[in-house]
């Protein structure tokens, strides 16, 4: 039996990783599933292992206020250390590119236990954008014996960096594998049974990353602020505002006292799927919702000004519109005044695969330990 190591320590990666660490017990004799939380966002991550019926073995507990990205990363080898030190597993999985993957990963380096990284491959080119993000990804990489990567795209990318083509396997992405889980279960009804609501387009924002702070993030809700005021009772705005004080303090100072634009409290992820599905659109600077909105027939426009997820922009599915004023009002505009703009992008093909990413990512980890 080989022990796998499960670890992550943020919403995003805990959804992604949920369906490997369900479809990895699918193999109880083969497999001993070891998942570690290391806590960088505690509060946020507890919905999401309830909902998944998942509970970590070992809990680092390292979020503390206003800790440096260099706090997370040591703090998390440090615990990290002593857990691979008392389990010793053959193999340590991580997903995407946070600060958490990217310290599981040195940690398990380290220690030569092999690295399997989920969401392999993606790229920016701008080693500052996101941060610490694509600097995060490129150095897991580099540490990485198998490479999961979501899309031919990624694959590529990977191979233009040398990293040998047999330890790259093309799963598609795990986050559409966890939206058809979560849409299983009941839905949640965010805004009741208002019947106005049937008259109204609802827009979805979501706004967190750091490089959206300041300037951009004035320019965004401006942007918002204007699109509510021309089109009024036509449309609602819903805006699950991040803790942030960045975000918190900018958001309710411009948009707090617009009416048809409603500030929430961060969302859990089974009812923020299900507004998802609610949606005529979305804006977004997150890289999830990018995969999974597609996945329901919802256009969205990015609010950032580079992605690492371009198979969306080429497949139609994912607009990249920036953190400009004039370039988000007038691209919002046109989805909601032009049905073939809108009709055409909700239509298009999601490029992040069928839902069983999971599986081909255990059939990979069996072949790898020859099982």
């Amino acid at each position: 039996m080989k022990k796998i190591m499960v670890v992550f320590g943020t919403r995003p990666e805990a959804v992604k990783m949920a369906p490997v660490v369900l479809e990895l017990k699918k193999y109880p004799h083969e497999f001993k599933t070891i998942v570690v939380s290391t806590g960088q966002h505690r509060e946020m991550l507890k919905q999401i292992l309830k909902l998944f019926k998942i509970r970590p073995a070992y809990d680092l507990g390292i979020m503390r206020k206003n800790q440096s990205i260099s706090d997370i990363i040591a703090n998390s080898i440090r615990g990290l250390e002593k857990i691979f030190i008392k389990e010793k597993p053959e193999m340590v999985l991580v997903q995407g590119d946070t600060s958490t993957a990217f310290a599981a990963g040195l940690a398990a380096f380290l220690h030569k236990i092999a690295v399997g990284h989920v969401e392999a491959g993606l790229r920016t080119g701008n080693k500052y954008n996101p941060f610490p993000e694509e600097v995060n990804r490129r150095l897991l990489s580099s540490v990485a014996d198998l490479h999961f990567a979501p899309t031919k795209t990624s694959a590529k990318n990977l191979i233009k960096e040398n990293i040998d083509p047999k330890t790259i396997h093309v799963t598609g992405n795990t986050v559409i594998d966890a939206l058809h889980l979560a849409l299983r279960e009941k839905p949640f009804d965010n805004e009741g049974d208002d019947s106005n609501r049937r008259l109204q387009k609802m827009i979805l924002v979501t706004v967190h990353r750091r490089e959206s702070f300041g300037a951009p993030l004035k320019e965004i809700c401006a942007a918002i602020k204007t699109i509510a005021k021309e089109y009024g009772d036509k449309i609602k705005i819903i805006l699950p505002v991040h803790r942030n004080p960045n975000v918190l303090h900018t958001a309710n100072k411009i948009l707090g006292k617009i009416k048809n634009v409603k500030l929430t409290e961060p969302l859990d992820y089974h009812p923020f799927v299900h507004l998802m599905k609610q949606a005529y659109l979305i804006l977004t600077d997150s890289g999830g919702v990018q995969e999974e909105a597609p996945g329901l027939g919802k256009p969205v426009l990015v609010l950032r000004r580079t992605t690492e997820r371009p198979e969306a922009v080429l497949a139609g599915t994912v607009k990249l519109v920036g953190d400009k004023k004039e370039v988000i009002i007038r691209e919002t505009k046109k989805l909601l005044d032009n049905k073939v703009a809108y009709v055409k992008m909700a239509r298009a093909v999601n490029p992040y695969g069928d839902g069983k990413a999971s599986p081909r990512i255990i059939k990979a980890i069996r072949s790898y330990f020859k099982l």
